[in-house]
């Protein structure tokens, strides 16, 4: 597996789950804070820098009805943002 398509969460940002599920997600280190819907506080509690994008999309699939086509474009996008903001890294393995 590509370490590198395995993201990992940001072990500051803290994650404080608000009403009806979903959650805001804080970074101290840059002050940054983003609303998440429930689907997105899944998908953040299953990064683990162990799965994938593909699987993250595959537990999506496996826990929610209705799940749009478009739903790996959308997982991609979500943790490119979670990325942008400093609140998901990738490990690096050293040869």
């Amino acid at each position: 597996m590509n370490k590198l398509n395995s993201p990992v969460r940001n072990p500051v940002a803290v994650l404080r789950e608000e009403f009806d599920d979903w959650a805001v997600l804080f970074n101290p280190d840059t002050a940054q804070a983003v609303g998440i819907n429930p689907v997105g506080v899944a998908v953040w509690k299953w990064i683990d820098g162990k799965r994938s994008i593909e699987d993250l999309v595959r537990l999506i699939e496996q826990q929610y009805e209705e799940v749009p086509e478009s739903v790996q474009q959308e997982v991609c996008s979500f943790v490119k943002d979670l990325t942008e903001g400093g609140f998901v890294g990738y490990k690096v393995e050293m040869n």
